[in-house]
């Protein structure tokens, strides 16, 4: 199963919000085995924003790119050691064909660190560091590596300790037991009372006992020994060998590795391990611990899959889309689409609104459609036709609108639309950089760069009260975005008209077949389409 994405273009309108919403959800119900996602990758309008909170439906999520991400790569373990666990339980992982080059250490629920074959090469190579090794005991282990039984079980949960083998004459012994007096040693031993007895009277942690197959035969009391005594079925070499791997896995955790959040880029993830000395590192969510990567993870990029709603030009889409994987695109614009390395389905059609594509193929499909859902198709036809005046409407979008206020119970298409316009934002009291972004779409022609934006409003008589504030946003903004020329189109959908702001663009502006009313501002009479009213203005005029 799959994650696909539904996207419309950046500075989301209403139609594009709406298309995605309404696409993922037909999706969804022709292919049940895809997950599919509607998002965004802009902030909402306040017309649009408004408009999902009157009909209660949650508003696409919010997306900041598409970029692969180490989230897409993270390994979810099957297979994890508790920080307690013997170091045996985890040299037997490695004993194992294909398996992970780590493996997760927890303490409980929580992430403690992780181990590979480095740290065991590690642990091995410690044993023969020249001095004699303190290990980090815990009792319990010993029945978990070695075969045998407690005799009895000391007060400490664990304990750091030597290791001493009571194969010595006595007198030699004793002397070794009195040298490590400071440290007090575990003893492996036979059934060899009086070096039994010395141990007990010096307190050592734990005696393991081997080599006993019909039981201690040694008169030896331990009722005064506070240690653990165990006894082992292996011989004494064997249980020499295995008593080392006794030790919790916890004691082979080095420094901790660098910790990665999920939503990191896959490259900077990638260079992060490719620069750092260990096998594998951790990924988090949050606080949370999710899993972790390795650099096996690394060798192929992730591709996130995406379906294009309202435009079909990578440069009006989501962040990041040159590193994902396109499958669909559903659009009502002009083709401008790159190249893709597999066949796609594309369904382009010149109607009013993307909205009215997708309720077609809901049709076709014979999908059954909701109120809540009829509603918000209808939202974004509305719009985007401004409520069927604008030039783009075709008899498809009347069809469409028809049928859906039916299946919304909506008896006045116009009552729907002027209450959804007039949520909008007034321009006069809103941010003038935030208004501007709103729906700004950026072209290339004629090797120049320019951008439109638009606004619906259900007045323009305020216009002289934010005009040159607007006018000022505008220029700032055709910097920030290195553009040639900068319009901002702001359009009345009671009356039909617009007033356009432009930046100056010296030779250019003025061509415009518009009236020209003040500074950089024009009069468009029965304009309402930047699409088929506005933008093949400015392209003649650019072209000429």
């Amino acid at each position: 199963m799959a994650e696909i994405f539904i996207s419309g273009h950046r500075n989301p309108d209403m139609d594009s919000v709406c298309a995605a919403y309404s696409y993922a959800y037909l999706k969804t119900k022709l292919d049940p085995t895809n997950t599919y996602i509607p998002v965004r990758c802009g902030n909402l309008n306040e017309t649009t924003k408004a408009q999902f909170e009157r009909l209660g439906v949650q508003a696409p999520a919010f997306i900041k790119d598409v970029r692969s991400r180490v989230f897409s790569v993270t390994t979810v373990p099957s297979t994890v050691l508790q920080a307690t666990d013997p170091v045996y339980n985890l040299v037997s992982f490695y004993g194992k064909a294909k398996q992970s080059s780590v493996i997760p250490i927890l303490e409980g629920e929580a992430y403690k660190g992780l181990l590979s074959v480095d740290e065991v090469s590690s642990f091995v190579l410690r044993e023969n560091s020249g001095s004699r090794p303190v290990y980090h005991f815990v009792p319990d282990n010993f029945s978990k590596v070695l075969r045998g039984e407690f005799i009895k079980r000391g007060g400490a949960p664990y304990f750091d300790a030597p290791i001493v083998v009571g194969a010595m004459r006595y007198t030699i012994f004793c002397k070794h037991m009195e040298a490590l007096n400071e440290q007090k040693p575990i003893l492996v031993v036979g059934d060899r009372e009086d070096h039994i007895r010395k141990a007990i009277e010096l307190q050592i942690p734990a005696i393991i006992l081997t080599g006993l197959e019909n039981g201690l035969t040694s008169d030896v009391d331990f009722s005064s020994f506070n240690g653990t005594v165990f006894i082992s079925r292996e011989d004494t070499a064997e249980t020499l060998r295995l008593l080392r791997l006794t030790i919790p896995v916890a004691q082979l955790i080095r420094n901790d590795p660098p910790a990665i959040q999920g939503d990191t880029l896959f490259d900077e993830a990638k260079a992060i391990l490719a620069e750092s000395e260990f096998r594998g590192l951790p990924i988090f969510a949050g606080e949370q611990w999710v899993g972790f990567v390795t650099r096996r993870c690394f060798l192929e990029r992730p591709k996130t899959k995406l379906i294009m709603v309202d435009h079909n030009e990578p440069e009006q889409s989501v962040p990041g889309i040159e590193e994902a994987e396109v499958v669909e695109i559903i659009d009502h614009h002009r083709l401008g689409a790159a190249k893709t390395r597999n066949p796609i389905y594309i369904r382009c059609e010149p109607l009013g609104s993307t909205c009215t594509i997708i309720y077609n193929l809901f049709v076709r499909n014979e999908i059954a459609i909701s109120e809540s859902l009829a509603k918000v198709m209808l939202s974004g036809i509305v719009s985007d036709t401004i409520m069927l005046k604008s030039p783009t409407t075709t008899f498809e979008d009347y069809t469409a609108v028809q049928d859906l206020c039916e299946l919304a119970n909506i008896p006045d298409m116009r009552d729907f639309g002027e209450t959804m316009f007039a949520s909008g934002a007034s321009l006069a009291k809103e941010d003038p950089r935030k208004m501007l972004e709103s729906d700004f779409k950026q072209y290339e022609e004629f090797g120049i760069r320019f951008g439109i934006g638009q606004v619906e409003v259900t007045t323009l008589s305020d216009l002289e009260e934010y005009r040159k504030k607007y006018l000022s946003e505008l220029e700032m903004l055709r910097r920030a975005y290195g553009l040639a020329w900068a319009l901002f189109l702001i359009t009345d959908v009671v009356k039909e008209q617009s007033m356009l702001l432009i930046t100056p663009m010296h030779g250019y502006e003025r061509k415009l077949a518009y009236t020209k009313q003040a500074d950089e501002t024009f009069s468009l009479p029965g304009v309402l389409s930047r699409k088929k009213q506005l933008l093949p203005e400015i392209l003649r005029v650019l072209g000429e």
